[in-house]
């Protein structure tokens, strides 16, 4: 039998003291008088679509904090970056489009962070999981990312685990770093290479990773970029097909002349005989 607790929001389960569950209670915002000492609060699996830029302020002694499968589709400025006790976050299945830098500012304890199944996610600031330095394992997968700086994962020094499977990645110059990264790193990939595939930006074709190789981005390593390869291969094709056009009307003129040059060479002939 669960122990009634002071303060315990009516619509929600206090197992124990420090524990919250509301889980799939049909909430569009996070309940009132939640205990100020809660360290485990479930709120999964409701329509919760924000969340107040204070909230953290005031459960400073949270651990565990779950809004998996709701609707936040941003998180306001500074609303996580006075977590430091929070070590599980997970932010997986709701309509998030950004994580901006300093997102996660002062969350120096936070160990595991899921991110993934937020297909309109499209954009990680360089600096968004910039001082997480105990962060081991984090979710990016099954979202709208094509293009992750390198920058952003430099800045875990212990992560552990890594999962970007399922994301709409372009083979293009700037995919280079991060897929050198993945090759030297793919012991931070549950699957490795597996699993993991990107579109070419001509035809849009998806090509498997473990298909690729370093080799396959040399182009990227001069100072032109994709585009300016593109650009180039165009404007050659282009001028070999004036080149072409051009000979092919000489040819013709030249062609032309002979023939009247002839016609009128044999009149000649004619008239003196």
């Amino acid at each position: 039998m669960i122990a009634p607790v002071h303060s315990c929001p009516s619509s929600c389960l206090c197992p124990d003291p420090h524990t919250v569950d509301c889980i799939g209670r049909g909430l569009t915002g996070v309940p009132d008088s939640i205990p100020l000492d809660v360290r485990r609060l479930l709120l999964s699996n409701n329509w919760i679509a924000w969340i107040p830029s204070d909230f953290l302020v005031l459960y400073s002694d949270l651990v565990y904090l779950d809004l998996r499968n709701n609707s936040l589709s941003q998180l306001e400025p500074g609303t996580l970056t006075t977590s430091s006790r929070l070590v599980f976050l997970d932010l997986g299945s709701n309509n998030l489009t950004e994580i901006p830098s300093g997102t996660f500012g002062e969350s120096r304890s936070l160990i595991k962070l899921r991110l993934g199944n937020n297909p309109h996610l499209t954009m990680v600031g360089s600096g968004a999981f910039t001082g997480l330095t105990s962060l081991r394992e984090l979710e990016l997968d099954r979202t709208g990312l094509t293009q992750l700086d390198v920058d952003v994962l430099e800045a875990l020094p212990s992560l552990r685990v890594l999962r970007l499977e399922g994301n709409p990645w372009l083979c293009n110059c700037r995919f280079a770093k991060l897929f050198v990264w993945m090759l030297q790193n793919r012991h931070k990939l549950p699957k490795g290479l597996e699993e993991l595939d990107c579109s070419l930006p001509l035809d849009g074709r998806r090509v498997p990773l473990t298909s690729l190789s370093e080799e396959s981005f040399r182009g990227c390593h001069s100072s032109l970029t994709l585009t300016d390869y593109l650009v180039v291969i165009f404007s050659g094709i282009s001028v070999s097909v004036a080149a072409i056009m051009a000979s092919f009307f000489l040819a013709s003129t030249v062609h032309c002349f002979q023939r009247l040059s002839k016609g009128s060479q044999d009149e000649e002939e004619e008239g003196n005989d």
